[in-house]
């Protein structure tokens, strides 16, 4: 009822096309990360990645190119909205370039100078794999005492200030440039560029007048001009979710709630403007309902990252969990998911694909190349898991 997707970061991806075959996915999740943010992608170099993707090893299973994730939006976007008409153009040439190949959804976020945010790569969990976590104070002392942004100090309490400091002052060099690395120097996925501590500073205080009204009023006029050429195309465009799901730098945050996403459809109403239900992400917020995120919004659902992620005992740090276990209550998701796929036309069927898999067993080896989260073992388990309780699911 709904087609098992991988995200692929392409020929350079320590997992191959094969490592995904054998996994037991069909559908690759992917886009032309060499391309730089804001230039147009062109017809040729898309089709050039799918033929690769689709065509390039003869004979074996057949793999489909069906999600871009992402055409990033470049930030003056973000800033100006309509303003930058240029940079939206740019990006309706990269829409046009991906529809006339065939591949009819498109993920993208609106995080406004980072993306995705952790501050370890490599937490080790009791069974001795290792996950990815966001430890809010690690993230105190960087935004205190490394980036010293001005206006943190009146944003945390005289406690989470002492717990900041104390963590701080027992970090090495090493620690401070690694906890650099994994806040500024954007992850893989990521649709925005790496960063210097000053390059940051200076991005942040070009967000100075950007009011969540305002952040959420330029997503609009970009859906605006976008939405009519997605729909005309039968393109899904899904926005993905803040990760984390709440402000930080003092940023406006808008794809957190299921309010901030029934405002931006009742903005831009067209149906081409869709979600992409990452359950991970939304998880971490304890008021998010996921099960019935995904009955209010299964229309609008193209796409799915299915993660889970653990809540811990401080309420703003977290953790990637297994997929079936976390905070998440992930078969009562599915169950909304798989009731939507059936009602759709084969062609329509939402694509899922597990997300954020641990560094475990063979993956863990120091020669063994891996993208953070996006391991080969750790999503093959959560594939594996999330597929027997599909068939599970369907055979009640």
């Amino acid at each position: 009822m709904m087609l098992e997707g991988w995200r692929w970061y392409g020929p350079n991806d320590p997992v191959s096309l094969d490592d995904v075959r054998q996994a037991g996915a069909s559908d690759i999740v992917s886009a032309l990360h060499q391309v730089p943010i804001g230039e147009a992608w062109t017809r040729k170099a898309v089709e050039e990645r799918k033929n690769f993707i689709e065509n390039g090893q003869p004979g074996r299973s057949q793999l489909t190119w069906s999600v871009v994730e992402s055409i990033p939006i470049p930030d003056d976007v973000k800033r100006l909205g309509a303003k930058a008409a240029k940079s939206i153009e740019a990006w309706i040439a990269s829409l046009e370039a991906v529809a006339t190949s065939g591949i009819k959804i498109i993920c993208y976020n609106f995080m406004p100078v980072v993306d995705w945010c952790r501050t370890d790569l490599e937490w080790e969990l009791p069974n001795g794999a290792r996950a990815l976590r966001f430890d809010q104070d690690r993230f105190a002392a960087f935004e205190l005492h490394i980036l010293e942004r001005p206006a943190a100090v009146q944003e945390y309490s005289p406690e989470q200030q002492a717990r900041a400091r104390k963590l701080f002052e027992k970090m090495s060099q090493a620690d401070i440039d690694y906890l650099i690395m994994v806040i500024a120097s954007a992850l893989p996925g990521s649709t925005t560029e790496p960063m210097t501590i000053p390059q940051f500073r200076d991005k942040l205080d070009a967000y100075r007048d950007i009011t969540p009204k305002i952040l959420r009023q330029h997503l609009a006029e970009f859906l605006a001009r976008v939405a009519p050429v997605a729909e005309q195309l039968g393109v899904s465009l899904t926005l993905h979710p803040d990760d984390p799901p709440r402000p930080l730098f003092g940023l406006p945050r808008i794809a957190s709630t299921a309010e901030d996403y029934q405002a931006l459809f009742d903005a831009v109403p067209s149906k081409a403007n869709g979600i992409c239900l990452c359950t991970g992400s939304l998880g971490v917020r304890a008021e998010n309902n996921l099960p019935a995120m995904a009955e209010r919004f299964g229309p609008r659902i193209g796409f799915a990252h299915l993660r889970a992620t653990r809540r811990e005992a401080d309420g703003l740090s977290f953790h990637e969990s297994d997929h079936l276990d976390g905070d998440v209550d992930m078969i009562a998701v599915l169950k909304a998911l798989l009731k939507e796929s059936a009602r759709r036309s084969p062609d329509e069927r939402i694509v899922f694909r597990p997300d954020h898999g641990h560094r475990m067993l063979d993956d863990l080896a120091a020669t063994r190349r891996t993208n953070p989260g996006y391991t080969a073992i750790g999503r093959l388990r959560g594939l594996a898991e999330l597929r027997g309780a599909i068939r599970a699911i369907e055979h009640q």
